[in-house]
């Protein structure tokens, strides 16, 4: 009975704590200063030029891990400005927490403590060190090794130039060397030598310089001319010979016919006249061609002419002036024209006007200097229909270009 009429306890009702309700700890306020300002343990280490195990050491108040004790005050003060705290209240939070108390200068404690020997060094020990002192951890980030730089598609195209080259200069030296070959064959007849030799007197050709600026010298027309021969004919021409002969007269001709003065006379006069009447050169067979016909180059204006043989060489190249002429010599190939001014270029065919080579101001190349091809590509010009083509032409008769 007496327990029904007692009160129960009053339980106290808890109310939700807030962040300031937590004790926070040294090293859980300096760690969230660090992962604010987004450093590391090796970053802090580069920094302040403390070891990672010391700053991991005063993040978790662990006075232990330091080798002198005299230091530990300063480098939490250190540590503390970094992060920007109070240096004296980090050092105070830490010594509380830590029981770290300042030794004395002359204790032992204040003295760094001895490292042991390396043959002293168990195993074990070796295992404990420092992780952070070790380059080999798995943390520590690896450089870039010699031959991760290195290719094997690289490797192979070395190769193939490699032995390229290589097969090249064999191939050069082989070829040098049979090149530098000497090989004599014994032949039946002994060489002779020469006993005569051609002055150089006698073979000399005249030459004809061409215009100063530009440098070339060609042949002249008349030792061009020894190139050409009239090709033979086929059948030679003929001329009947009857007309002298059936002009003879049996009755007052002959040794065997007493003539007289006055009759020797008239039959010699008719003979010549007979002679006349078929031609100075009826006696004579022809058995070659005609010479090939004269071809000229004359120029009305001032034009830039170049004149080059069929194999290629420069027989003229030059300014011609106004009037001025240039025979072109007779070669078994007709030679090509190129002219900066067609419209003052024209041809002089066995006296016959032909052109002009082109539109005035006009570059003409490539034009066959031969009699067909000048008579078939371009019309004769009527001299007497053009005064100005016409007075060109006879200043051109007496000015040759050389």
């Amino acid at each position: 009975m007496l327990g029904r009429w007692s009160k129960p306890p009053v339980e106290e009702e808890q109310q939700p704590r807030g962040f300031d309700d937590f004790e926070l700890k040294l090293g859980d306020v300096m760690r969230g200063e660090r992962a604010t300002l987004g450093k590391s343990l090796l970053d802090v280490q580069r920094e302040l030029k403390i070891k990672a195990t010391y700053v991991a050491a005063i993040e978790n108040a662990d006075p232990s891990v330091f080798e002198t004790q005299g230091f530990i005050a300063g480098y939490v003060r250190s540590y503390a400005r970094y992060l920007d705290l109070d240096p004296e209240w980090a050092f105070a939070r830490f010594s509380a927490e830590s029981g770290f108390a300042v030794a004395h200068g002359m204790s032992p404690a204040a003295s760094s403590a001895r490292k042991p020997s390396a043959m002293a060094l168990s195993t074990s020990k070796r295992k404990s060190d420092d992780p952070y002192a070790d380059p080999n951890a798995s943390f520590v980030p690896r450089g870039e090794s010699f031959f991760a730089r290195i290719e094997p598609g690289a490797i192979g195209s070395t190769a193939v130039l490699l032995a390229l080259v290589g097969v090249i200069g064999y191939g050069g030296w082989s070829v040098l060397q049979e090149i530098q070959k000497v090989q004599l064959a014994p032949v039946d007849q002994a060489p002779g030598v020469a006993s005569e030799t051609t002055t150089l007197a006698e073979t000399s050709v005249v030459v004809a310089g061409l215009d100063e600026s530009v440098g070339v010298f060609t042949p002249s027309s008349e030792a061009l001319d020894r190139l050409y021969r009239p090709q033979a004919l086929t059948t030679p021409v003929l001329v009947p010979r009857d007309g002298p002969i059936v002009s003879l007269d049996p009755r007052t001709g002959g040794a065997l016919v007493q003539e007289s003065a006055e009759d020797r006379l008239e039959a010699m006069s008719r003979q010549l006249a007979s002679a006349a009447i078929a031609g100075p050169d009826a006696s004579v067979i022809q058995v070659v061609e005609e010479p090939a016909p004269e071809l000229a180059l004359i120029a009305v204006r001032p034009s830039w002419v170049r004149v080059s043989s069929a194999d290629g060489s420069v027989l003229l190249e030059k300014i011609l002036d106004a009037g001025e002429r240039y025979i072109l010599p007779a070669t078994e190939e007709a030679p090509l024209l190129r002219t900066g001014n067609g419209g003052g270029v024209y041809f002089a065919l066995n006296g016959q006007a032909y052109g002009p080579a082109g539109k005035s101001g006009s570059v003409v190349k490539n034009i066959a200097l031969s009699e067909l091809d000048i008579s078939d590509s371009f019309e004769a010009v009527d001299l007497a229909a053009n005064d100005f083509v016409a007075e060109m032409f006879k200043v051109a008769q007496n000015t040759t270009a050389e």
